[in-house]
C-alpha cells in the first residue's frame, strides 16, 4: 500500500480513482450517504508485446507532467529514459533467454521507479517465464495489479485485471497459503464480472488470519460500497484494534460512523487521522468531513 493516496476498489461495474489520500483499494460508490467518500477525497509465458497498441513504448515518450492525484504515472526524467531507452535496445539485442532475463529485470526496476507499472509487469513476467516461482510470479502480477488500480478505462482494467488473475494464479499454485496474493486477487474478482469470487476469497484469508489488515481493510470498504455502514464500521473497528495507527482505517471508520448517525464518534474518529497523518490532501479532505458534519448539527 502506497502512503498518501487511496483508491478504493468495490464494485464490478465500474472502476474509479478516489482521493489521493490512504492505501489503494478500487471504488465504484455509487453514494447515496450525505458523508460518502466522493471523487474528490497470465499465464506463466508471456503473451504481451510492450511495444503493442495499448502498451506505451515509455523508453521513447517525452517525459510527462507531474501526476495528479490517482494518477499512477510519475514524471520520468531524460536520464531516466535514456537509460531505458538503452536497456530495451540492449534487451532486443540478447539472445538467450537467461541474458534476456537479466535485462528485463533491469527494466522492471526502471520501470517501476517511474511508476509505469504495466511495463514493469510484463518485464517482470519475461523473468518469471526463465525463472518461475513464487517471488518471480508475484512480482509481476503485483505491478499489474499495481497498473489494474489506476486504469482510466473499464476495457483497460478488465486487461490488467486478467493479466494479474493469471499470475496471481501461478504463486498461489507455488504457495497456497500467500494470503496477500490471494487478497490482491479478490480484489481483481470484485472489480469483474464475477465479484462473489472476490469475496469468497477475502472470507478464505480472514479465516486464515484473522488479524490480516489489508482483507479487513477491504471488507469494510466493500460494506461501504453496499451501503452497510454498521458492518463497516464492525471491519475498521476490528482493523484499529489490530492496528490503531492505520489512516486509511481510521478515515473510513469515520465516514462510515458518520453515516450511522454516529457523528461524534465520527468527528473523533476524523481528528485522529489528522494526529496521524501530515499530509496536506488527507488534512483537506478531513476537515471537509468535520465541516460537514459541523453543518449537519
Amino acid at each position: 500500500m502506497s502512503k498518501g493516496r487511496i483508491a478504493l476498489i468495490l464494485s464490478a461495474v465500474v472502476l474509479a480513482v478516489l482521493m489521493a489520500l490512504l492505501p489503494k483499494v478500487i471504488i465504484n460508490k455509487d453514494s447515496k450517504g450525505e458523508f460518502a467518500a466522493n471523487g474528490t477525497a497470465s499465464s506463466a509465458a508471456p503473451d504481451h508485446d510492450p511495444n503493442h497498441e495499448g502498451h506505451e513504448d515509455h523508453a521513447t515518450e517525452t517525459p510527462a507532467p507531474a501526476a495528479g492525484a490517482g494518477e499512477a504515472h510519475m514524471t520520468a526524467t531524460p536520464a531516466q529514459l535514456k537509460e531505458i531507452a538503452e536497456l530495451r535496445a540492449k534487451f532486443n539485442r540478447e539472445a538467450s533467454g537467461q541474458a534476456k532475463s537479466k535485462v528485463a529485470e533491469e527494466l522492471a526496476q526502471k520501470y517501476t521507479a517511474i511508476a509505469k507499472h504495466d511495463s514493469a509487469g510484463y518485464f517482470y513476467e519475461q523473468v518469471a517465464a526463465v525463472r518461475p516461482g513464487e517471488k518471480t510470479f508475484q512480482r509481476a502480477a503485483d505491478q499489474y495489479f499495481e497498473a489494474f488500480t489506476f486504469a482510466a478505462t473499464q476495457e483497460r482494467s478488465q486487461l490488467l485485471g486478467k493479466k494479474a488473475q493469471n499470475l496471481y494464479a501461478q504463486v498461489l499454485k507455488n504457495n497456497p497459503a500467500n494470503l496477500d496474493a490471494k487478497t490482491n486477487l479478490a480484489m481483481t474478482y470484485i472489480a469483474s464480472e464475477t465479484p462473489m469470487q472476490g469475496i469468497t476469497l477475502l472470507r478464505e484469508v480472514i479465516s486464515a488470519d484473522p488479524k490480516n489488515q489489508k482483507a479487513l481493510f477491504n471488507l469494510g470498504v466493500l460494506s461501504m460500497q453496499s451501503n452497510q455502514y454498521d458492518k463497516a464500521v464492525g471491519r475498521f473497528q476490528e482493523l484499529l484494534a489490530v492496528n490503531p495507527s492505520h489512516i486509511d482505517g481510521t478515515f473510513y471508520l469515520g465516514v462510515s460512523l458518520a453515516e450511522t448517525g454516529k457523528k461524534q464518534e465520527a468527528q473523533k474518529a476524523f481528528l485522529r487521522v489528522k494526529e496521524l497523518s501530515k499530509d496536506p490532501e488527507v488534512l483537506a479532505s478531513v476537515d471537509s468531513y468535520l465541516q460537514k458534519i459541523n453543518s449537519a448539527k
